[in-house]
C-alpha cells in the first residue's frame, strides 16, 4: 500500500495520506449554498482538525448535476462556485476538493482545486477520468453504487494510464434493491489492495437514493455506526457532509452530519484507529 503526498497546499503545508499517516478528512456541505456558509464550515472544521491532529480538506460541490429532480437546488455553478472555493482556500487556509462532471470542467477546476473528485455515477467515464488524470491533480475516485470493489481496479488503471499517480479511492455504499444502499466492508481492503489510500464516505453511505420521491432521503442516525465499522476495518481517510443545520440544508440534509456533533464523533474514530495501530504494531 503506497502513500501519496499533496504538495503546494495553502500555508505552505503538505499532506501525506496512507498507512502510518494522520487521518485524512474531506468534509463540508453537500453543495455550496453560499460563500459565507462554506467559509463558516471550513473555519470550524479547520479548528477541530487542528486540535485532533487530522489532515483536513474542505469539500463543497459547485454543481450537483445528478440531483433527483430538475427542480432541486444544484449549486452556484462552475465559475461562481470556483470563486467561492478559491476564497475559502485563500482566506481560511485549507485545501479544497469538489466534483467535476464533464471533461470541459477539469481544466478550470484544476486551477483552484487541490483534489479533483469523480462522482460515483461517473466512475467508469473514461474520457472524464483521463482528463482528470492529465490535470496533474490528486484525484478522489468514488466507487459507483453499481460497481464491485474489484472492478474499480480498471478505473484506477485508466487514471494511472493517464499519468495520475496520486489516487484516493472512496467507498460510499452499493445499491441494495430500490432506494437503499448497503456497505460491504470487504470493499475497503479489496480497494486498498490496488495500492491506493482508501476513504470511507460515512454520510452518502446512509443515503436513500430517491427515497422521498423528488429527492434522496437518508438515515443520519447510522453515520456513527458505519464510520466506526469502517475505521475498524482500516481506512486512510473519511468523507463526511456536514452542515450547521442539516434539516435546512439545500442538498442531502437527511444524511448530513450536524457540525456541532463532528468533534465527538471524530474523537471516537481516532480512538478506534489508535487501538488498531497499537494492535498491529504491538
Amino acid at each position: 500500500m503506497q502513500t501519496i503526498t499533496l504538495n503546494n497546499l495553502p500555508e505552505g503545508r503538505t499532506i501525506t495520506v496512507g498507512p502510518g499517516q494522520p487521518l485524512l478528512l474531506l468534509a463540508g456541505p453537500c453543495v455550496l449554498e453560499s460563500g459565507e456558509l462554506g467559509w463558516e464550515i471550513a473555519r470550524e472544521m479547520k479548528d477541530i482538525c487542528a486540535r485532533l491532529g487530522i489532515s483536513y480538506v474542505f469539500k463543497g460541490s459547485f454543481d450537483k448535476a445528478n440531483r433527483t429532480s430538475l427542480r432541486s437546488f444544484r449549486g452556484p455553478g462552475l465559475e461562481k462556485g470556483l470563486r467561492q472555493l478559491g476564497r475559502i482556500r485563500e482566506e481560511v487556509g485549507v485545501p479544497v476538493v469538489s466534483d467535476v462532471h464533464e471533461q470541459g470542467q477539469v481544466e478550470m477546476a484544476a486551477e483552484v482545486l487541490d483534489i479533483i473528485q469523480i462522482p460515483a455515477f461517473l466512475c467508469r467515464q473514461t474520457d472524464l477520468l483521463v482528463a482528470a488524470a492529465k490535470s496533474g491533480k490528486t484525484v478522489n475516485l468514488k466507487k459507483g453504487q453499481f460497481v464491485s470493489p474489484w472492478d474499480m481496479e480498471h478505473a484506477v488503471g485508466k487514471l494511472r494510464d493517464g499519468g495520475c499517480d496520486r489516487i484516493l479511492l472512496t467507498e460510499r455504499g452499493a445499491s441494495f434493491g430500490y432506494n437503499n444502499l448497503v456497505v460491504d466492508m470487504r470493499s475497503l481492503p479489496v480497494m486498498r489492495g490496488f495500492g491506493c489510500p482508501v476513504v470511507f464516505d460515512a454520510t452518502h453511505s446512509v443515503q436513500l437514493p430517491g427515497g422521498t420521491g423528488g429527492s434522496s432521503g437518508g438515515q443520519r442516525e447510522f453515520v456513527p455506526t458505519l464510520a466506526r465499522a469502517a475505521m475498524a476495518a482500516g481506512i486512510d481517510g473519511l468523507f463526511m457532509e456536514v452542515h450547521p443545520d442539516p434539516d435546512k440544508a439545500l442538498c442531502d440534509g437527511p444524511n448530513s452530519w450536524p457540525l456541532d456533533q463532528v468533534e465527538p464523533l471524530l474523537r471516537q474514530l481516532l480512538a478506534i484507529r489508535a487501538a488498531l495501530d497499537e494492535d498491529q504494531n504491538g
